[in-house]
């Protein structure tokens, strides 16, 4: 999954070991662009309730990329 907006910047949901140096090797190698920086969250998941019993649904990790101004990747 993946978003982009008007400031080079994409959004990708990434394994949640994955560090800032490798998701930017992979981004690069993946999309064949020159990433520029690399900002990652850890997203808590949401507490769910279903009748009676009570859950939560998965924690992800999210990396916004920045790309450097040449370059852009196509999504479509």
């Amino acid at each position: 999954m993946h978003f982009a907006n008007t400031k080079g910047a994409y959004c990708f949901e990434v394994n949640k070991r994955a560090n800032k140096p490798e998701i930017k090797n992979a981004v690069e190698k993946i999309y064949s662009v020159k990433v520029r920086k690399v900002r990652t969250a850890n997203r808590k998941g949401k507490y769910r309730r279903k009748g009676r019993s009570f859950g939560q649904t998965p924690s992800w990790k999210k990396a916004v990329v920045f790309l450097e101004p040449d370059y852009h990747i196509d999504l479509f």
